[in-house]
């Protein structure tokens, strides 16, 4: 039977960056204990562990890298289960000056060992209700000790992060009101926009859907299909003599390989898996094909 690593994130430690702590120790939560009593119950010996920065994150799956344990993340958001697989992501990485004959043609990043995704009810991470993965304590104790897994892909950054679920950048002004912004947004070789008109929303998407205001932009992406799917929201003005101009959206959308995103004027604003930011300059993501693997129920 399997040593099983329960890791809760500490509060504020779903941030990115070394500075991201959670100060006094915090008591497991009920999904936690109830997790741990079922994987007992079944004969594993069980660790719980509250990780409150990037070091203790590293050294809490340390051993499950070896190989030497299972790990489950206990987790509320996408954000704090991209925290722990974004660590995980900087170990598997080499250099790319030493980039290893054995590392498949289209990978920057070796396989990372499987995890599974427990809920902290009453909040359930997105990607679990994406991903169809289970969200009861004794049924994800239940998948980790069955070893069954499915691999999934991620997107990795030029600014050293990893997506998991999807972006989506749109401009705000002072009142926190969408406005449009300009931008170059390109897929492979395909330009989605040129930065020479507005976009109000674009979109990047791993898996499932995205919308701005009801209006659909990525439509059913798939976490193993190997592509990103992008989409912006182009507003476009029909001006008529003597009547008052309309506006209708035209989404145009792209799936790829990679994606870059170019702010054409100041910042744009956008929600990375839960996070959010304000790019300035250039940045451009990329697929890793079946990178991660989650454990799955037995069917």
């Amino acid at each position: 039977m399997p040593d099983v690593v329960i890791l809760t994130l500490g509060e504020g430690s779903g941030c990115e960056g070394a500075g991201c702590g959670c100060g006094a120790a915090e008591k497991a939560r009920v999904p936690v204990l109830a997790c741990a009593d079922a994987l007992r119950g079944a004969g594993a010996t069980v660790e719980l562990i509250t990780a409150c920065d990037d070091a203790e994150i590293d050294t809490a799956v340390k051993p499950v890298e070896a190989g030497e344990k299972r790990l489950v993340v206990a987790a509320a958001t996408d954000a704090e289960l991209r925290a722990v697989v974004r660590r995980m992501v900087r170990r598997f990485a080499p250099p790319p000056s030493k980039r290893p004959a054995e590392l498949p043609a289209d990978r920057t990043v070796f396989d990372l060992p499987p995890l599974a995704v427990l809920p902290l009810a009453p909040a359930v991470p997105d990607l679990v209700a994406s991903l169809g993965l289970p969200r009861e304590p004794d049924a994800v104790a239940a998948a980790t000790l069955g070893g069954r897994e499915h691999r999934f892909d991620l997107l990795r950054n030029d600014a050293g992060s990893v997506t998991m679920h999807g972006s989506i950048f749109g401009g705000v002004d002072e009142n926190g009101r969408a406005v449009a912004w300009r931008g170059r947004v390109e897929v492979d070789d395909a330009v989605l926009t040129d930065g020479d008109e507005p976009v109000l929303a674009c979109s990047i998407r791993n898996v499932g859907s995205s919308d701005v205001d009801g209006l659909p932009l990525v439509v059913d992406a798939r976490s193993d299909s190997g592509v990103v799917e992008v989409a912006v929201a182009i507003p476009i003005v029909k001006r008529r003599f003597l009547r008052e101009a309309s506006v209708r959206f035209e989404v145009r959308r792209a799936r790829g390989r990679a994606v870059s995103v170019t702010p054409r004027d100041g910042e744009v604003h956008f929600v990375d898996d839960g996070v959010s930011g304000v790019l300035t300059r250039k940045r451009a993501w990329w697929v890793e094909r079946g990178v991660w693997a989650a454990y799955v129920a037995r069917t």
